[in-house]
């Protein structure tokens, strides 16, 4: 419980995103790259633990947070590695965890080489779809099945390489499965490799990103402005190139960090963000400006405040002062976030302290994620007493009325006693709901742990912002 406006600098850890992207480029490249700033979580530790286990040699420096990556051969060559010389006997068994970029990057960029592989998970792995990724590499030539016949891990992989020419994928469930062949593709076999994308394509933000760290390795993509079709180059001089690159925060991460501002009608900053990012989810500010927030766009970061500031004072840190702080002046609203469906979550949680309700659209591919995300957050908003609707592609969320006392505006749980939220195994549903918890008191997350998927220190991070708003 937070009683004061947050005001902070708040840092996140570099991308996931970027980071398992770049070092399947590092991979993928002879030589020896360094990925500076990178994160260092349980999604990027299956993917680096996989590449060891592969035979190149992928080190962390803590202190300075860098992945070293000495691909020697790199993973399309991984056949002459003696290691895994003999590839008709040896199967090499890789674990993702249940890290989906992880497990859909790896067999696209194992696919290019030649060797026996078995990918398999945690148990909620075992349920997240994997068909059409399959489908579209075995339109590539490659043998890969699996393993229990329902499109699921654990999965096998014969590889002999990925054959060019025209491929097609479903873009409306993952748009990993189109990350992930986009990754391999410098590296096809003939033809250069031609993706087109069937359905409607989730989280193009996502592809955007990708060709970003694909073209920053070397890589040449040809695509459209509505991003249906890809041809990339597999010219040996478009392929891969190590390099020193480095990791953006993570703006999925940040999106918790403007929410508490949003909340509590504070200011907070996020530092190495900006409008250029490579990362789509910057966007989330833009739907927090509806709702009544004020955003300021810098070169080397992001400030947001919430609803009680003066655009003036955006910078000056000097505080709009109204008679009842506390008042909730945040606004409903409706917005489709299928480019940003990772923070729809986070702006669940901040709708329930609006003045009216909120609707989100568009985000159907939620339901394929670590859980499914649109029924656990009807669930535990439920929880909190929030009045929710839920539809096949989004919800639709009643705010909490508070109630004045002599001291402001207070939310409470519906019984007034504590709460615990339940996370599904899930780091988004913790680190959102940890965010009703600034109004609402008693709010306890159960498993808080398993936000070691993406923010490991971040319980800790939040701490230090809401002691120092707290005058701690």
């Amino acid at each position: 419980m937070c009683d004061r406006p947050i005001e902070g600098v708040l840092t996140p850890p570099g991308s996931k995103s970027l980071t398992n992207r770049a070092l399947i480029c590092a991979a993928l490249a002879s030589g020896r790259s360094q990925l500076l700033a990178a994160l260092d979580s349980e999604d990027t530790q299956v993917m680096r633990e996989s590449l060891t286990r592969l035979g190149l040699v992928s080190d962390y420096d803590a202190h300075s947070k860098t992945i070293s990556i000495n691909s020697g051969v790199g993973l399309a060559d991984l056949s002459k590695c003696s290691k895994l010389s003999d590839q008709s006997e040896n199967v090499q068994e890789l674990f993702a965890g249940n890290s989906g970029t992880t497990i859909r990057f790896l067999l696209c960029a194992l696919a290019v080489g030649n060797g026996r592989y078995r990918l398999d998970g945690v148990d909620r792995m075992r349920e997240r779809p994997l068909g059409d990724l399959l489908a579209a590499l075995r339109a590539a030539g490659v043998d890969i099945s699996s393993e229990r016949g329902n499109d699921c891990a654990p999965v096998c992989l014969n590889a002999t390489g990925l054959t060019g020419g025209t491929i097609h994928v479903r873009g409306d469930v993952s748009s990993q499965f189109l990350s992930g062949l986009l990754l391999a593709a410098p590296y096809a076999r003939g033809r250069p490799l031609t993706i087109e994308v069937d359905g409607e394509l989730v989280s193009r933000p996502y592809v955007a990103m990708t060709l970003a760290v694909m073209g920053d390795f070397g890589a040449k993509i040809e695509t459209d402005a509505a991003m249906r079709r890809f041809i990339v180059s597999n010219r040996p001089e478009h392929r891969y190139r190590a390099r020193t690159y480095r990791i953006e925060p993570d703006a999925s991460a940040a999106s918790y960090g403007f929410a508490a501002a949003a909340i509590t009608g504070g200011l907070v900053e996020i530092p190495a963000l900006s409008s250029q990012s490579l990362q789509g989810d910057v966007r989330f500010c833009d739907a927090l400006e509806q709702m009544g927030c004020q955003v300021d766009w810098r070169a080397d970061r992001i400030r947001l405040c919430g609803p009680g500031w003066s655009s003036s004072s955006l910078w000056q840190n000097e505080p709009y002062k109204q008679n009842d702080p506390c008042e909730p002046r945040l606004h409903g609203v409706t917005i489709d976030m299928r480019d940003i469906s990772d923070t729809a979550q986070t702006l669940a949680v901040v709708a329930i302290f609006a003045d009216s309700p909120t609707q989100i659209t568009g985000v159907r591919n939620m339901r394929y994620k670590e859980t499914d995300r649109i029924a656990a957050v009807t669930t535990e908003l439920r929880r909190l007493g929030v009045v929710v609707e839920e539809f096949d592609d989004g919800l639709r969320i009643e705010p909490l009325q508070p109630r004045r006392t002599p001291y402001g505006w207070k939310y409470a749980t519906p019984t007034a006693q504590p709460v615990t939220i339940k996370t599904y195994r899930d780091h988004r549903m913790a680190m959102s709901f940890a965010l009703a918890g600034l109004r609402i008191p008693g709010v306890r997350i159960a498993d808080p742990g398993c936000v070691a998927k993406t923010w490991p220190t971040f319980f800790d991070d939040f701490d230090r912002l809401m002691r120092g708003a707290n005058g701690n």
